[in-house]
């Protein structure tokens, strides 16, 4: 399965670093993305597949001017007296504003031995203030907030969350406090509990395969003494190191008003906005002014070439150069250079290294970029059993041609399309990573314009191949930086690595080396009494409940039922056919059947070979997936709603006519034994392959949830296995279809005729699934897998439920959220916020159609392994005994519940999801309206009985996934049996 964004590998992300965001259903564990200023620089990283002119009766598409008209974000500026820009755009499709607080700090800040602070100063303001002295989590989730985070790279620091309106004094005076009246709450047990949150959070990125790339990026790239010359997360030393005068001076030099961006977006007006900001922030008096220093981009001055070695499926090559930030004209046109390059799933790299000649198993080339400096990274992972010089030297030959000849007119106009496509996706939301509220907030913090990324977009309509050819020669012609990382044991730890050497620089001295706006600094008077009261939480004003979309239902004339939905904020429609089929289709002698079927799918109609296929979803805007989990099938459309007719013909024809060509069968399976290699390398995969088939044995839900089995499994199937696959289970017969977006049932309905009424079914009866196989007896023990060298343990755990995905698991959900199904939940306070061991831990209720388990995840640091499962065993008994729900986590649990409802489903994604939840598990229409009088109405007393039910820790089975020799000693003084399984 080609993934629907080209971007970095997971691992690899090195930029940007998060205290939280959100599981599924609640707030909680961590994880890295690429890092980028704007929607822009994350749609090259992400170019969306997209369609072609096959059809004469295709229909008119969209053009590159339609686009960019579609993206208009009409806002008012204003600044108050202390210096804080305020940026107000109003949208009033949904009760939600989403606030978004950015500071000019980033890494690139930090003086010489203080590496990583940016990072953990963001942690720290997670942790209470002078007058909300609580968890922000606390806070947050009482007043029903969605897409919370925060985030540090090496240019800024951000803060943001969606809330229901009626929150909006509530959370204006949090955030405000946390500007203006922090340090007193900044305690030293604090900073040394983040510290160590911190430093878990750079074990967990470090131990991944790949993990050590962020590193070898700053520090080849970056000269000793430039500011990108060090990672975000910094080194382990700098990080002890760090200080409370380091704390106390770090706030007063960079979170004054004058240093940040505030930005609502959402169900508020101007005049209304104004009011309350001043209200909040107006007494804030303004910092510093921050100092920005001149950061070059720096060139190498030869060729530079080395090579590390590490747990990894197979060798990866990188050419890497340093190119103009986000801040440069330059930065648009390279960013296309590198999208027909190596972006597009039509690029010259996937044609010649992984089609025609299939020399590597994935290619990619992106431009990442931060403000004042970015990287034009390519890169190549090595088919097995192929030369490392042979693939050195193809993919040089394609870049040198690239530089010669540049993009073509049609290449450069599918990269334009996909790109402005994915920006046009991401204004559904108010808030979040890509919404309205981000785009104003960086446009207004890189470039002083919160309209900016309009003018990106007017750009890259205007670029001609010429203009990228040229520049794209001038920056990728310069030394490079070739990076070879080849399985084996790692050579170069992470503990030390991440640090910087440059000219001790003390923070005071940049302060008082600039204007104090008023008078003269006094740096011990930059955090004052407000005017503002806030001896109390401003009060919840009204909320408005969820309405939730009509459901519309239809059936096409071959019987295939519609269901559908209306959301009309952009002008975007995503549409599902689903099949009952999902691993539950397969055994495990057979696994891998469907995974292949459906990676050749993506290689091809046959009418349209894949490059065709590729080209035609890019000249559309369209992305066209396939995906199974444990019990469905599904192909997926996410479609410009100007071309939703040609779109929905392609979405046809991937389904009903793959191609299956031999060629495309062995490409996709070199793929998917190196996608195996690599599952089997990364800790987290080897631990969730060893839990369920501890759990559920050869039972569907035992099987690995990649859908891969064994390489010999793999390496047996033939092209009859994928026609017999796709024969028996997909068929219209046992689908349904499900669209959500800006159009209507009628014309959803008449375009869905054209493209599925003619598809009959077969006259063999529907298929079952494998529901009917026993599961294993468990009994409590740990199963240890030893991952020398491994600096975090995995620790998973779980058992069956005696529940089906069609029950009502609404109390044993919200039983769960008080022991570990949140941010605030007890198991991730105590191994994360109480301990400092884990950088988040939690449990959750994972839900099939035919079985529910519990489980529990918990990343740790190898030395504190068996003392995190001893936490986890004593949480889990407290809670079933002696310390049920409290009564906070009670009123917690409900308020968050409630309020958050119409934040989750803001987007026509979200809408589609819960769509498909009430279908396939049968509930009714009004399921998600009727969910908050649910909440409402919840006790302690019946989440303590469903949780002592179910929560039962004697019978957990828990896998341990860790350097053996570290943690064999820890896990023998638990009690319990330890049995020692070899990793696949």
């Amino acid at each position: 399965m080609r993934p629907a964004a080209r971007r970095l590998h997971t691992a690899a992300d090195p930029l940007n670093y998060h205290s939280f965001t959100k599981f599924p259903g609640r707030t909680a564990i961590m994880k890295l993305r690429l890092a980028t200023t704007s929607a822009i620089a994350l749609a090259f990283a992400s170019a969306a597949p997209a369609y072609a002119d096959h059809h004469a009766e295709m229909g008119k598409v969209a053009s590159l001017q339609e686009l960019v008209d579609e993206v208009d974000i009409p806002y008012d500026k204003f600044t108050l007296d202390n210096g804080l820009t305020v940026i107000v755009h109003e949208d009033r499709k949904a009760p939600l504003v989403g606030v978004s607080v950015w500071y000019d700090v980033g890494s690139k800040h930090e003086p010489a031995g203080k590496t990583g602070f940016a990072h953990l100063f963001e942690h720290l303001m997670f942790n209470g203030t002078e007058n909300a002295p609580e968890d922000w989590f606390e806070y947050i989730q009482q007043m029903g907030g969605t897409d919370v985070n925060g985030t540090t790279n090496g240019d800024r620091t951000n803060y943001f969350q969606t809330v229901p309106t009626g929150a909006l004094d509530r959370v204006l005076m949090l955030e405000s406090d946390r500007m203006g009246h922090l340090l007193n709450a900044v305690t030293q047990e604090k900073l040394d509990n983040q510290r160590g949150v911190v430093q878990n959070e750079k074990r967990q990125g470090d131990n991944q395969p790949y993990g050590l790339l962020r590193y070898e990026i700053f520090e080849n790239l970056f000269p000793k003494g430039h500011r990108y010359h060090h990672s975000t997360i910094g080194s382990m030393g700098d990080l002890d190191a760090a200080s409370m005068d380091d704390v106390q001076s770090w706030f007063k030099d960079h979170y004054g008003p004058n240093n940040a961006v505030l930005v609502l977006a959402g169900d508020i007006d101007t005049a209304t906005a104004r009011a309350k900001v001043q209200e909040w922030f107006g007494d804030i008096p303004a910092g510093p002014e921050v100092n920005h220093p001149a950061m070059p981009v720096p060139t190498l001055a030869a060729p530079v070439t080395k090579e590390i070695t590490d747990q990894v499926a197979t060798t990866r090559l990188y050419r890497m150069w340093t190119v103009p930030g986000s801040n440069s004209p330059d930065a648009i046109p390279v960013g296309l250079g590198a999208a027909v390059l190596g972006g597009l799933s039509s690029s010259r790299l996937d044609n010649a290294l992984v089609r025609k000649d299939p020399v590597a198993v994935s290619v990619a080339a992106f431009n990442w970029t931060l403000e004042d400096a970015g990287v034009f990274i390519v890169q190549a992972d090595v088919k097995p059993g192929v030369s490392v010089d042979e693939v050195a030297a193809k993919l040089d030959a394609q870049i040198a041609d690239f530089l010669a000849k540049g993009p073509t007119a049609d290449e450069l106009e599918r990269a334009k399309v996909s790109t402005m496509a994915g920006v046009i996706r991401g204004l559904e939301s108010v808030g979040g990573f890509g919404g309205k509220a981000p785009q104003l907030a960086s446009g207004e913090l890189f470039m002083g314009d919160p309209g900016f990324v309009e003018k990106q977009l007017e750009q890259m309509a205007a670029a001609t191949p010429e203009q990228v050819t040229a520049l794209t020669r001038q920056w990728v012609s310069r030394p490079v930086f070739n990076l070879i990382i080849t399985p084996g044991e790692r050579t170069e730890g992470g503990e030390d690595r991440g640090g910087a050497v440059r000219e001790p620089t003390r923070i005071e001295d940049v302060a008082q080396a600039n204007y104090c706006p008023g008078e003269v600094c006094d740096l011990d008077a930059m955090v004052t009494l407000s005017h503002a009261d806030r001896s109390t939480l401003p009060p919840m004003g009204d909320l408005t409940g969820l309405d939730f979309p009509d459901i519309e239902r239809a059936t096409l004339s071959n019987g295939m039922e519609v269901y559908f939905a209306r959301r009309d904020a952009v002008p975007t429609v995503s549409v599902m056919v689903e099949f009952d089929a999902g691993r539950a289709a397969e055994t495990r002698a057979t696994l891998g059947t469907q995974r292949l079927l459906v990676g050749v799918m993506d290689e091809g109609t046959k009418d349209l070979d894949s490059t065709a296929l590729a080209i035609a979803q890019e000249r559309l805007g369209a992305n066209v997936s396939g995906s199974f989990d444990a019990d469905w099938t599904t192909f997926t459309l996410s479609a410009l709603s100007p071309n939703l007719a040609p779109s929905l013909e392609l979405l046809a024809d991937f389904i009903r006519h793959p191609g299956l060509r031999d060629s495309d069968i062995e490409r996709v399976r070199s793929k998917l034994l190196n996608s195996l290699n690599a599952e089997l390398k990364d800790p987290n995969s080897i631990a969730a392959r060893a839990l369920q088939k501890a759990l559920f044995g050869d039972y569907p839900y035992g099987l690995p949830s990649s859908g891969l089995g064994t390489a010999a499994t793999l390496e047996g199937l033939s092209r009859g296995d994928l026609e017999k696959f796709h024969a028996t289970w997909l068929r219209p017969d046992n689908a349904r279809i499900y669209v959500v977006g800006d159009t209507t049932l009628a014309e959803s309905v008449r375009l869905l005729e054209a493209s599925f009424a003619d598809w009959k079914a077969p006259a063999t009866a529907k298929p079952a699934r494998g529901y009917d196989l026993a599961l294993p007896q468990n009994t409590q023990r740990i199963i240890l897998l030893d991952r020398p060298n491994s600096p975090q343990s995995i620790i998973s755990a779980g058992r069956v439920l005696d529940f089906k995905g069609t029950d009502d698991l609404v109390l044993v959900n919200a039983s769960n959220e008080a022991l570990g199904g949140g941010f605030l939940a007890r198991i991730n306070m105590n191994l994360r916020e109480d301990k400092g061991w884990s950088y988040g831990a939690g449990t959750g209720i994972a839900t099939g159609l035919d079985r529910v388990s519990y489980r529990i995840n918990a990343p740790v640091q190898a030395d504190r392994t068996g003392d995190s499962i001893a936490e986890i065993r004593r949480e889990i008994g407290d809670f079933v005994t002696t310390r049920g729900v409290q009564p906070n986590e009670l009123e917690r649990i409900i308020n968050g519940n409630m309020r958050e409802l119409p934040g989750q489903f803001e987007t026509a994604n979200d809408v589609l999801g819960g769509l498909i939840n009430i279908v396939r598990y049968g509930r009714p229409d009004t399921y998600y309206e009727t969910l908050a009088d649910r909440y409402k109405n919840l006790t302690a007393a019946e989440l303590d009985t469903i949780g002592r039910a179910n929560f039962l820790e004697p019978s957990l089975v828990y896998v341990v996934v860790g350097d053996a020799a570290v943690v064999r000693p820890q896990l023998d003084t638990l009690g319990l049996k330890v049995e020692v399984m070899e990793i696949e």
